[in-house]
């Protein structure tokens, strides 16, 4: 039920804008006050009206009667109690003439992969010319112009001007991460998704979530038709048990289910891999193609073969699919190497779960453990380098994965450096011991710093030629959020700047 007061449409009411942050609130604009996790949009209605907001919409009866009588000259309404991102999705949906009917629309979720598999559909689309937009956690594209990303995926209303900005620009696809806070807070409430892509679940966010089962939940209301439709295609990685379950649930919802998997329809075939790339044959039910592509690993597999499911899905052909893969040099902080000539490698990675620990330190060992492996310089027939890893567990986020993640670093590792890792509002030491004790558990040898750049520094001194160094966490992030704020850091550029240092002392 909706409640109003003071002036409506009626009355001549023209709104210029929908924000839901008051600083972002202009003359004409309508401020969507509600009350979220971390603050209460309602306490800043006076200042939105004093920058010239035309009208509020509350989901407080008590800012609903308050705004009324100290503001008679503006339109207030007043929606149910925890409707506040419903609302706005409707809302920001009509203000900006629903774009989302105007692209199509695919969307990513999983624990890992959906940053590369959505930067592997959108190369896969531009490079048989179609205009997308690109959401997700390192950056948007809006047909071809880059913007920040604030969130793996952002507000309804900042969603909508994406899509708005795209749609006047020409794009016709849009290519989206969708988290599972975006899911369960309703960020994508009322999206059309044509095509949904599932990647894999394994232990993340339990914080918010408090159970696999809810996390799970979240992810599964992309393909059962909670959104208000299912997908047309859902493309589910089958060698994933809650995959299976996925496959199952959209199916039933009337989508059209891709399965890939090593085993599954889509599959990869004869992979051969290095650390500058990897082939394999892709096997689908319309056909075979030889895949050539400069990611690598296991891991990429996987996110391959989600990508050419949605790409067939799109309406492209194997061929096309192939040459768009390849078109792809990198993803920002995915098994990203920092070559500064050493005799050794050096790899930025944004794993920060156990599992994505696990896949990492694998695909390192593979390299390490083949002589012929192109990590391999400087280092004679036969030789075999050493996978050294150094990771941290996010602040104020869920402590039970923390020796989890000690435990995936040490088992697939010869030296460990534990450090810090945006560690919020929690102490850095009282992280890692909470970390440490599943690193104890595998007898690996470690390193305990807690200052990140002096960690990354023992890091890279402790390689020797033919050794990998893996620097995982965070990836294409370019800060370190501590107790007092966010501070500049970039794991590639202080790798950079040690090996400099280290080629100096050792010249």
């Amino acid at each position: 039920m909706v409640r109003r007061a003071g002036r409506g449409a009626g009355d001549g009411l023209q709104i210029l804008g929908v924000e839901y942050d008051s600083r972002r609130v202009g003359r004409g604009s309508l401020f969507l006050a509600m009350q979220g996790g971390t603050t209460d949009g309602n306490r800043y209605i006076g200042k939105a009206v004093a920058q010239g907001a035309a009208g509020v919409v509350t989901d407080s009866a008590a800012a609903f009667a308050e705004t009324a009588r100290k503001f008679p000259e503006i339109a207030v309404a007043e929606i149910p109690a925890g409707a506040g991102r419903l609302a706005m999705a409707v809302i920001a949906a009509n203000f900006f003439e629903h774009p989302e009917k105007q692209v199509a629309l695919s969307g990513v979720t999983g624990t890992n992969g959906k940053t590369t598999t959505a930067f592997l559909l959108d190369a896969m689309l531009n490079f048989v010319g179609r205009k997308t937009v690109l959401a997700g956690t390192i950056e948007n594209h809006v047909a071809g112009a880059v913007r920040a990303a604030a969130h793996t995926t952002p507000e309804s209303r900042d969603l909508l001007a994406l899509l708005r900005e795209g749609a006047d620009a020409g794009a016709t696809e849009a290519v989206m991460e969708v988290s599972s806070h975006a899911l369960a807070q309703g960020r994508v409430h009322s999206l059309p998704y044509d095509v949904a892509i599932f990647t894999n679940l394994t232990q993340d966010h339990l914080d918010y979530h408090g159970t696999m089962e809810n996390y799970f939940a979240a992810k599964r209301a992309l393909f059962d038709g909670e959104l208000g439709a299912a997908p047309r295609v859902a493309v589910v990685n089958v060698d994933d048990a809650y995959g299976v379950r996925l496959a199952d649930v959209a199916r039933a919802a009337g989508a059209e289910v891709f399965q890939y998997g090593m085993a599954a329809e889509f599959r990869a075939e004869d992979a051969r891999m290095a650390a500058s790339g990897m082939a394999f044959r892709l096997v689908t039910p319309r056909g075979d193609a030889e895949m050539r592509t400069r990611l690598t690993g296991r891991v990429n597999l996987y996110n391959l073969l989600a990508a050419a499911g949605a790409a067939l899905a799109r309406g492209l052909t194997l061929e096309q699919i192939v040459a768009g893969a390849a078109s792809l040099a990198c993803v920002p902080g995915r098994f990203q190497t920092v070559d500064e000539g050493q005799a050794f490698t050096v790899v930025v990675d944004y794993a920060h779960t156990d599992d994505a620990l696990r896949n990492l330190t694998a695909l390192a060992r593979e390299f390490v453990d083949h002589p012929n492996a192109q990590t391999q310089r400087d280092v004679g027939p036969g030789a075999r380098g050493r996978v050294i890893t150094l990771f941290g567990c996010g602040g104020d986020r869920d402590r039970a994965k923390r020796p989890k993640m000690g435990r995936a670093a040490g088992e697939g590792s010869d030296l460990v450096v534990l450090t810090s890792d945006n560690p919020r509002s929690e102490d850095p030491l009282a992280i890692m011991a909470d970390a440490l004790p599943g690193l104890l558990e595998t007898g690996t040898e470690y390193v305990a710093e807690a200052d990140r750049a002096r960690a990354i520094r023992v890091a890279v001194e402790a390689a020797r030629p033919g050794d990998i160094v893996l620097i995982a966490g965070k990836g294409h992030e370019k800060e370190q959020v501590l107790r007092d704020g966010a501070v500049p850091f970039d794991d590639a550029v202080v790798a950079a700047e040690a090996i400099r240092a280290l080629a100096g002392v050792r010249a």
